[in-house]
């Protein structure tokens, strides 16, 4: 399954302002490229959400060899309520340490040299205190289940994924297509996974002569490549993106204006000031 790529996981913003300064300036990532969308997504890239949305993908470098994080923010959502199914997200860099510390962002040591951030919405990051690597800074996401041995037993015989430790004491099972790619961690919650209504989504990239029994579904983003995409499910309801890789690496090629976008879309976004006018909140999903 080496052919097989961990490309990003889908988060949901309420504050698209407050969350692109965390990505940026905290966890030092850039902007690869930003989309904006005039109505929902095909296969609800941005949630069960019929109106404008914008997609942002951030990361430390191209989407071809990092794993990035991509910010779906539907106009009007303010907030989410989160669940226990995203657990965080792990990654190498003293330098957004000390960013965080410059910055007066709540910081929480939960090991030696581990340091847990915050993102806007709840979102945790872990942060190693070492140098950042040369190759993707980003290590691990941690996804709670409710029956390790059965996810397991799911993402390894049928996704087809490598386990690379398995911990029945503490719970916890660390999985990859490749030894150089971002790793997804398991991790017993205890009881039922609950969504929220901030539930994300992780994306893999599969190779064309792969055979794929379900239908597929092709989504437009307005002058950039086509993709083709099948959506899953693991045993606790996880939404799994596989997505054409061919397509995938024309259609994720950095824009070096993605910077701009984001921020003239920002600027252009005048629904806070709206809401405030109105003495009103926006709305919570």
């Amino acid at each position: 399954m080496a052919a097989r790529r961990a490309l990003h996981f889908v988060f949901k913003v309420g504050d698209r302002g407050r969350s692109a300064r965390f990505y940026r300036e905290l966890l030092g990532m850039s902007v690869l490229r930003h989309e904006e969308f005039e109505e929902g997504c095909k296969a609800s890239c941005n949630g069960p959400y019929d109106g404008k949305w914008s997609k942002t993908m951030v990361g430390y470098g191209p989407e071809d060899n990092h794993f990035v994080a991509e910010l779906t923010y539907n106009y009007g959502i303010g907030e989410y309520r989160l669940g226990n199914d995203f657990l965080g997200i792990t990654l190498v860099s003293s330098q957004a340490v000390r960013n965080a510390k410059k910055m007066g962002w709540p910081l929480k040591e939960v090991t030696t040299g581990i340091f847990e951030a915050e993102a806007p919405g709840g979102y945790k990051f872990y942060l190693e205190d070492k140098e950042q690597l040369k190759q993707d800074p980003v290590l691990k996401v941690t996804l709670g289940v409710s029956d390790l041995q059965k996810s397991v037993n799911y993402w390894s015989d049928l996704l087809g994924m490598k386990i690379y430790e398995k911990d029945e004491e503490k719970q916890r099972a660390l999985l990859g297509y490749a030894d150089n790619q971002c790793k997804l961690e398991l991790k017993t919650v205890g009881g039922a996974v609950d969504h929220g209504t901030a539930f994300g989504r992780i994306a893999f990239s599969c190779a064309k002569e792969e055979k794929i029994l379900t239908p597929l579904v092709s989504l437009d983003t307005p002058g950039k490549a086509t993709v083709q995409v099948i959506i899953l499910a693991d045993p606790d309801g996880h939404e799994i993106c596989f997505v054409g890789d061919e397509a995938f690496r024309d259609l994720s090629k950095v824009d070096p204006n993605g910077d701009k976008l984001l921020d003239d879309a920002m600027a252009a976004d005048n629904s806070d000031k709206w809401f405030a006018a109105q003495k009103m909140k926006k709305a919570s999903a």
